[in-house]
């Protein structure tokens, strides 16, 4: 075996192990995103509570879009998740910061990956390009091989 093909396999193995990084990489963000949007909506309600009343009517997400009636017991306190199944009761205005708070780590996580992304997405382009150099080598060295054979030469 030649070191263009040991090349080639290395390449390929490589470009392999990109994609599949790549893709991995992918998946965080969608989640990220996914858990940004989540806060948004959870930013969104607690700015809308400033403007209920004690008693109001709401519906409560139970899951499988199912909910339950319920009404406002109060709009000055949240139980808010804290993290490792705990949670907490804060003010709104508390609320809102942790919230704020996530929102940012997440779209620094974001950016983070995003940036790591990039370079796996640059290093896999440059790979291809490899192989398909060594490729072209492999295939030229190939035929010239063929047309000694042919010809009756070593």
């Amino acid at each position: 075996m030649s070191n263009d093909e040991d090349n080639f396999r290395r390449l390929l193995t490589e470009l392999r192990l990109l994609e599949g990084t790549a893709e991995a990489l992918q998946n965080r963000i969608n989640l990220i995103s996914a858990a940004t949007t989540e806060l948004a909506f959870a930013a969104a309600t607690i700015d809308g509570l400033a403007e209920e009343k004690k008693g109001a009517p709401l519906l409560v997400p139970i899951g499988g879009g199912s909910f339950i009636k319920a009404e406002v017991a109060t709009t000055e306190t949240l139980v808010v998740g804290m993290g490792a199944g705990v949670s907490a009761d804060k003010s709104r205005d508390d609320a809102k910061k942790v919230v704020e708070k996530r929102v940012a780590e997440l779209e620094k996580s974001m950016t983070a990956l995003q940036d790591q992304l990039g370079q796996v997405l640059e290093r896999i382009r440059l790979n291809r390009q490899q192989l398909e150099d060594v490729s072209q080598k492999l295939s030229t060295q190939r035929r010239a091989n063929d047309v000694r054979k042919a010809k009756g030469g070593p």
